[in-house]
């Protein structure tokens, strides 16, 4: 009877392994060019909170980190100079700064200054540091830019001041001020364009507003609010909009988590079913789906999601889900490390290690293949002693000077962003075991290999290979594509040379093996 046991558990296991494909792991991988799936958009950080203050560094160490951040060159070995961000997030300030210690927001890092003064007035030699930045990525190719609110200027909220703290779960936008933050977003938009020539593309007015965080404060600028709130504030803006004839697109609702846009999480109705709330016809209050200057796009951040495996998987599922059957499209808008991300240690204490950047690149593979995100932007550009920044910044007494420190985190960022280029669609991956047969989600083994492939608008065929495991792996792999006869490779990996280091070309159909712990882009040949 054990043997008889032993023998069905045996059979049931085996049973298992077929049913998830992962009887033997792939060893072949097929782009599929007859199955196209999202068109993807942008790779981007944010400016918060570092850049106003780096920005008024000496030029040389300014440009430094903005060839990292957004360079798209090459250098004499056809090195990446840097990672070619193709959109740059940058914060309107609510007006903490100028409060200080009286705005209840402890770290100076954290709090910002506001264009508006308290007089009505618009200052514009506010946010220096973070328009430099802009400029600079501007000069380097970037050409998309977004414009993101934690707060109201303080000038506009029921408390007087940039953080919640602890008014629970609505705005703190005062009732009578709800047309002057309309018109302070319009005049942002012109006044940035006037003044520096940088058209925002996007605006994002709230960030976070579902997220429990934001109701208890202070800690940051925060600024918390219901789906009614949100549905009135966006159509008000869009009229504002119009009557300029702004065509900045406005996005909503930056969630603190993915399980608040498809359900509810740490909240209730209010602040949950944000994609029915704003997409279904039938939420009367609150659907914005034919709201002028509204694209039909909902942007989320993965926090919380990571962990375990499993949900890492099953999360995204359930968003796409919900976003295919009110027909929404996704941006994955920020993360970074947190506490529960246990798996590297939570988020205390920079590292500039493989440990890390494996993680988010697991993340991001995740995001784009089961979320079908069009744009994938990590949190902070600059970061100090924590792993929420993909440079890290070690600054003089003075603020005036420091340096900086990059990251593989910031490289394996790049190995998406330098090759995945706007208006690239992500194909379907097929793959094959050893024995030749299909192997049901093989293109994601969550501590193996991961891949995913692209053509650019170019014609020019990507594909992006994680190594999870701490052993070497073989494959081969293909397009059915004649033009596609060799593939240059970039390489990032704890080696402290190979940071999108090139490596051999690779002839159609030969065997590559992709060393443990590391990431490989494959870049078709020339067309």
């Amino acid at each position: 009877m054990k043997n008889y046991k032993e023998l069905i558990a045996v059979l049931a296991l085996i049973g298992l392994n077929i049913q998830y494909g992962c009887s033997q792991p792939a060893v072949h991988y097929q782009i599929d060019r007859t199955a196209p799936l999202q068109t993807m958009e942008y790779f981007s950080a944010s400016d918060a909170w570092s850049m106003q203050i780096i920005g008024l560094w000496p030029q040389d160490k300014q440009n430094r980190i903005a060839d990292w951040l957004f360079s798209t060159e090459n250098g004499t070995n056809g090195q990446p100079k840097g990672i070619g961000l193709s959109l740059w997030r940058f914060n309107v300030g609510a007006g903490s700064a100028a409060q200080g210690k009286a705005s209840q927001i402890g770290s100076k890092w954290m709090r910002t200054e506001c264009f508006l003064q308290p007089d009505g007035t618009y200052d514009w030699d506010k946010q220096q540091g973070q328009r430099n930045f802009l400029k600079l990525a501007k000069e380097r190719g970037v050409n998309k830019f977004l414009a993101f609110l934690n707060s109201p200027p303080v000038y506009f909220t029921q408390n007087g001041l940039a953080t919640n703290t602890g008014r629970g779960g609505t705005s703190n936008l005062r009732e009578d001020c709800y047309d002057a933050y309309a018109r302070f977003l319009a005049d942002v938009v012109q006044g940035v364009e006037k003044h520096d020539g940088i058209r925002f593309d996007y605006i994002s007015p709230f960030n976070e507003p579902d997220g429990h965080w934001n109701w208890v404060g202070p800690k940051q600028e925060g600024n918390p609010a219901t789906n009614r709130e949100i549905a009135r504030t966006v159509r008000l803006i869009s009229q504002e909009f119009v009557n300029r004839n702004l065509n900045t697109q406005i996005l909503i609702t930056e969630s603190s988590d993915y399980r608040c846009m498809f359900h509810t999480h740490q909240t209730d109705w209010q602040r949950g079913y944000q994609i029915q709330s704003f997409f279904n016809p039938d939420s009367v209050h609150t659907y914005l789906g034919d709201t002028p200057n509204v694209p039909r796009l909902m942007l989320g951040h993965s926090y919380w999601t990571n962990t375990p495996l499993k949900g890492l998987r099953d999360f995204r599922r359930q968003l796409r889900d919900t976003l295919d059957k009110y027909k929404v499209d996704f941006w994955q808008t920020e993360t970074c490390i947190m506490s529960n991300d246990q798996e590297i240690g939570g988020g205390g204490g920079f590292d500039r290690t493989m440990k890390t950047a494996l993680y988010v690149a697991r993340i991001i593979h995740h995001d784009l293949v089961y979320a079908k995100a069009r744009s994938w932007q990590w949190w902070r550009a600059i970061g100090g002693d924590y792993k929420d920044g993909l440079i890290r910044e070690y600054t003089d007494s003075d603020l005036r000077d420091g340096r900086v420190e990059d990251s593989k985190l910031l490289w394996v960022l790049g190995n998406y962003s330098r090759f995945i280029r706007p208006g690239a669609v992500r194909m379907s991956v097929r793959t094959k075991d050893k024995d030749g047969r299909e192997v049901e989600e093989g293109d994601t083994e969550q501590k193996g290999l991961m891949c995913s492939a692209y053509q650019n608008t170019n014609r020019q065929w990507v594909m992006v290979v994680i190594n999870y495991a701490d052993k070497e792996r073989t494959f081969t792999f293909d397009v059915d594509d004649a033009k596609a006869k060799s593939w240059q490779g970039y390489r990032t990996s704890d080696r402290a040379d190979e940071n999108l280091l090139p490596v051999e070309k690779l002839k159609k159909g030969q065997p590559v093996t992709v060393p443990a712990r590391s990431v490989v882009t494959f870049v078709s040949n020339e067309l």
